[in-house]
């Protein structure tokens, strides 16, 4: 029961994440990329300190501080590396930190993925790699020379790297420190590691207008003071791969918004992936009712 409610959770967060891209997208004309972090995670962290100030453990001091470094190096890579690379190359590289999870769990705490846990991975992973790969790839229309490696591809690899490293941290910590403490350590973390770098990293661009002041608002309380709290918590009870899988569902989510808000459309690729996505989750979540089932006819 506490596994289920659980993943709903992270399920839950993958929906504000996924909803939230359009506002991100369109905030972003106005203020640059890591000024708007830094407000935002400023923000969640604010409330988080408010809401947990006597419940903060010191032991969560230096999960806190791996975890939000991990968090801000992710989210700078990828910044910085969409300078230099396009933004699908961009996402089909992000998009690795999901199969990079179980990777990362059995080689840093050797914990090793179920079989249909692994199944599931790979076949979302398929998916996640159908809805981002660069246009013309699986047709042979694609010049195979503007997908040479460069430093913005680097960038963005190393981005999937840290967030595959990030959900094993938490996943690792969270029942051993409190989650809260976690949430709020990781955040003010990440808050701080951006307002430090903000004017070395990239010129600041900034004007006030009403969507950028709802974009700070949605993300710094929804997508990051509840999201990474939720997370925190929920990964308490489950594996980080099966958390890997529910955060597969983000792109998914982003289509579907902006297909509702915008009319943006998908090809057949993309559909096909956001069905294997889907896919890969239901096998994993719906093995166990399944087999039970089964062996209740069995009896």
């Amino acid at each position: 029961m506490k596994r289920g409610r659980a993943e709903l959770a992270l399920a839950l967060v993958t929906v504000i994440w996924g909803t939230t891209f359009v506002v991100v997208k369109g905030a972003l004309d106005d203020i640059s990329p890591l000024f708007f972090i830094t407000l935002r995670f400023t923000l969640a962290a604010l409330i988080l300190g408010l809401i947990y100030r006597k419940g903060l453990k010191r032991n969560a001091l230096g999960p806190g501080l791996l975890a939000g470094g991990l968090l801000f190096l992710a989210y700078t890579s990828q910044t910085v590396g969409l300078a230099t690379t396009t933004p699908s190359k961009s996402a089909f590289l992000t998009s690795l930190s999901i199969p990079m999870v179980p990777l990362a769990g059995s080689l840093v705490y050797r914990t090793r993925p179920r079989f249909f846990e692994g199944v599931g991975i790979v076949i979302a992973s398929v998916g996640m790699i159908l809805m981002t790969l660069p246009p013309g790839l699986l047709s042979g229309k694609f010049d195979f020379a503007q997908f040479e490696f460069n430093r913005g591809d680097l960038l963005s690899l190393l981005c999937a790297v840290l967030f595959a490293l990030h959900i094993v941290v938490i996943g690792h910590f969270a029942s051993q420190v409190g989650y809260q403490s976690l949430a709020v350590i990781q955040v003010a973390v990440v808050a701080a590691l951006a307002a430090g770098s903000t004017l070395f990293v990239e010129p600041l661009r900034f004007r006030f207008t009403p969507g950028v002041a709802a974009a700070i608002l949605v993300t710094g309380i929804f997508a990051t003071a509840l999201a990474f709290t939720t997370m925190a918590w929920a990964q308490q009870y489950t594996t980080a791969t099966r958390a890997a899988l529910i955060f597969a569902l983000e792109p998914v989510v982003a289509w579907l918004t902006s297909w509702y808000l915008t009319g943006e459309t998908m090809g057949n690729r993309g559909i096909a992936g956001a069905v294997l996505i889907l896919a890969g989750i239901l096998l994993v979540e719906l093995r166990p009712s399944l087999k039970r089932v089964a062996l209740q006819e069995h009896h």
